[in-house]
């Protein structure tokens, strides 16, 4: 039999759900770009969002909206029918987003993006967590080998779950080759027109949600403005949940004026913003990996980052780590950068060489020595 196809689930991608989405549809990319032989999962084609090539692959799907789709895949695991038939002869399956239905005859691949439903599960909407709590111990038993996206996360999983060591390896996210320097000069000026940008800003690419910790950068800004009245701060990023308090605490520190929320911004536009940034801030309490970093340095922009869970492993001496919620530190770490150009310029320096060894390629190639490692195996069931 030759190689594949392997099947990979793209539903997070097809569906736009952010950072799941991002890492499905980078990878799944990037091994095209090996030649690799993959078909494609949806739970539900239907108003899929998936562009070429992606969309363009052998697809396989259960038809179902994503609540069915969980439900059923539960119920899989406690005597209901396994999920074989929606994917036919499947020779593996990679599971991407925390979901991987009971499966008898496929091997399988799951990735573990972080487990932020345990360690803070205030962070988490109560069925999430729920089912995450309940399911994750499963998913992770059943798969035949396990991908963490950071060191992080894989000490986290071992800590908190029964596996064994050697069945999961750490293959750290990418950087997409739009992610660069130096664009050219009428796409930065058009986005800064599209989205009314400050000459000088201090740039966050979050979701706006407890979690992003968003409030402490706030509470630097609120500071900062005073000594920098020129620069402002622009928040990327839609509403997830639980957002009422960042927005209360913003008309509490009166920067509703202040402070550009752009909301949404399709992923097009995410360099041209970065390259029109003077610095990256990203207070996040915890991240599974920390890719708007990764994309920041990449593009040249000096990062000041917490140093919580992940992000350190990302960003290294390429930056500024500071502890999430020290706002005094925030002020004058970002005060500092502002006033030194410098300063500024050897963070450039430092950031590019570090978002240099972060590629798709390299995540790609690691993720096809699993997936052969894995269909060579002889079968355990």
């Amino acid at each position: 039999m030759g190689e594949g196809p392997y099947c990979i689930d793209l539903s997070a991608a097809a569906h736009e759900r952010a950072g799941l989405g991002r890492y499905a549809a980078s990878l799944a990319e990037a091994l095209l770009a090996l030649g690799v032989p993959l078909t494609a999962f949806l739970n539900d084609p239907r108003e899929s969002r998936l562009q070429p090539p992606l969309s363009e692959l052998p697809t396989y799907s259960a038809r179902l909206p994503r609540k069915r789709w969980r439900l059923r895949a539960a119920l899989s695991y406690f005597g209901g029918p396994s999920m074989d038939r929606a994917l036919g002869d499947v020779q593996l399956f990679h599971a991407t987003e925390h979901l991987l239905p009971k499966l008898t005859r496929a091997r399988s691949v799951f990735t573990l993006h972080d487990t932020a439903y345990l360690l803070f599960p205030e962070y988490h909407l109560p069925r999430n967590r729920i089912y995450l709590r309940a399911m994750m111990p499963r998913f992770l038993e059943r798969a035949d080998r396990v991908i963490a996206v950071s060191e992080n996360t894989r000490r986290d999983a071992l800590r908190l779950y029964p596996l064994d060591p050697g069945k999961i390896e750490v293959i750290p996210e990418g950087v997409d080759a739009r992610f660069r320097p130096d664009l050219d000069d009428t796409i930065v000026s058009a986005v800064r027109r599209r989205y009314d940008l400050p000459e000088r800003f201090i740039l966050c690419i979050s979701t706006i949600e407890p979690r992003k910790n968003l409030t402490t950068l706030l509470e630097a800004y609120a500071t900062l403005r005073h000594h920098h009245p020129d620069v402002r701060l622009v928040i990327v990023g839609g509403r997830g949940w639980l957002f009422e308090r960042f927005f209360e605490r913003l008309r509490s520190l009166g920067l509703e004026g202040e402070v550009v929320l752009t909301g949404y911004v399709p992923d097009e536009d995410v360099p041209a913003l970065l390259n029109a940034a003077e610095v990256f801030a990203f207070p996040s309490e915890f991240e599974g990996f920390g890719l708007p970093p990764l994309e920041a340095m990449a593009c040249g922009v000096p990062v000041v980052c917490s140093n919580a869970a992940s992000l350190p492993e990302v960003v290294g001496e390429a930056g500024v780590l500071l502890p999430p919620r020290d706002v005094a530190a925030w002020v004058e770490a970002l005060g500092r950068l502002l006033d030194d150009a410098q300063l500024r310029e050897d963070l450039r320096a430092r950031g590019l060489e570090r978002a240099s060894r972060f590629t798709w390629d390299a995540a790609a190639r690691m993720t096809l020595d699993v997936y052969r490692s894995v269909t060579a195996e002889r079968s355990s069931r």
